[in-house]
């Protein structure tokens, strides 16, 4: 006799197979979870061991222990930790524009499932600055990325470990990284930028930096929009943050000279030790930035990878030099303002035949392969280094990422939802 059967089964199926097994053939529990598939379940979602499960659920326990813990089992599939969106936001983000609550949606891959959708354990999450435009309301078509839904998790960047698949490309235990839910477990249907992790010889939560979207942002904007050669100097806005590390250390190894801008007397230490900046600087005691910058590029700025916008961009132009590239990847002095900032010196563009484009990361997502077989090699043989600014828990995510837009972050912001 086979039958099968999982933890979304009603208990009394489970249990009257389980009484059917005992009694006539003697099966141990655990043999009987896995013969049911119910041990794998119990794995994936209470995330024990098998030695774990084992001892749980041993020889010695009784029927009723037996049928407490497959209910148990049932009640936890179902709490789901969340950070939820309460309104549109307006001005600087506050934490209590987002609430963290536990949810108790039935957490299985919707009916016809194998159209392609995944169940997801998430791990860690990725702090980004552009998730600051999604908190605003904005009209279809305004951004390449639409608006959150107050009332409904967060959505943004993370590593997570897949449950149940209705997705060839993806099985169960696979690593992925991607666009999930600010929330523990997540079905994702848009699969199609889901990415499988094959290296899992690094830091799992790398891919949600220098592995992940914001590595292959510095990448693109470097190497594909700017065109370094050689000898070129190269200046980089916001450089601490995640990507702005990576662009630096890029220019680095493409023969540049680097100088990043940052917040705090203990980030522009980490750009000049850590990251191998040639010369950094605090934007906050410089009185006179255009000055700050001649004194830093007496011959002019050939590449600048802007990051914040504002007051910063309008001195980048002036220094700018002839046929200069301009990388526009973020301007996040821009994003908490009612009214942004304008730019006064975009005259410069014409008389210095500047190259000026704002790029994203999807569009370069072809070229993940290739930015793999750099940076991978680079980090193994420390030719890259990397920092992440770590806080554990769901419950602390929107101080994070608050956090993120008063520079309160040391390198790439990353929540730990779960070590597994």
């Amino acid at each position: 006799m086979q039958m099968q059967a999982n933890a979304s089964s009603p208990f009394t199926t489970l249990y009257s197979f389980y009484l059917y097994k005992t009694q006539n053939h003697r099966a141990d529990p655990l043999t009987l979870l896995v013969s049911i598939g119910t041990h794998t379940t119990l794995q994936t979602h209470l995330h024990l061991e098998r030695e774990a499960a084992a001892e749980a659920i041993g020889k010695s326990s009784s029927k009723l222990q037996i049928a407490s813990f497959i209910a148990a089992a049932q009640e936890v599939i179902m709490r789901n930790k969340q950070v939820i969106l309460r309104d549109n936001v307006s001005g600087f983000p506050k934490e209590s524009d987002m609430q963290v609550t536990t949810g108790s949606t039935e957490l299985k891959l919707p009916e016809g499932s194998s159209s392609g959708a995944v169940l997801v354990k998430n791990l860690y999450l990725s702090c980004d600055p552009y998730m600051r435009g999604r908190m605003t309301k904005r009209h279809p078509g305004d951004s390449y990325v639409n608006s959150f839904n107050p009332g409904s998790p967060l959505t943004g960047y993370g590593v997570a470990k897949v449950l149940e698949s209705g997705d060839p490309k993806f099985k169960q235990g696979d690593f992925v990284w991607g666009i999930t839910g600010w929330e523990e477990y997540s079905v994702i249907t848009a699969t199609e930028a889901l990415f499988k992790i094959h290296n899992t010889d690094v830091p799992l939560s790398y891919y949600t930096g220098i592995l992940g979207m914001p590595g292959i942002t510095a990448y693109a904007g470097f190497y594909e929009v700017c065109s370094p050669k050689k000898g070129e100097t190269v200046y980089v806005s916001a450089a601490s943050g995640a990507v702005g590390q990576l662009v630096g250390q890029f220019a680095k190894l493409s023969g540049c000279y680097v100088v990043g801008s940052a917040g705090s007397k203990e980030k522009v230490d980490l750009l000049k030790n850590k990251f191998g900046f040639d010369e950094a600087f605090n934007y906050k005691e410089e009185p006179n930035l255009v000055a700050a910058l001649k004194r830093y590029f007496p011959e002019g700025i050939d590449i600048y990878f802007e990051n914040v916008g504002g007051k910063m961009l309008d001195a980048v132009l002036l220094n700018m030099r002839i046929h200069g590239r301009i990388a526009v990847c973020g301007m996040i002095s821009q994003y908490n303002l009612e009214q942004p900032e304008g730019v006064h010196n975009l005259t410069s563009v014409i008389s210095k035949q500047l190259r000026m484009e704002g790029f994203v990361a999807p569009s370069y997502y072809h070229l993940y392969g290739k930015f793999l077989e750099m940076v991978v090699p680079a980090i193994n043989e420390g030719k890259i280094t990397y920092v992440e600014d770590v806080v554990e828990g769901l419950e602390n995510a929107p101080a994070a990422l608050v956090g993120l837009f008063a520079g309160r972050n040391v390198g790439k912001q990353v929540v730990v939802v779960s070590r597994e």
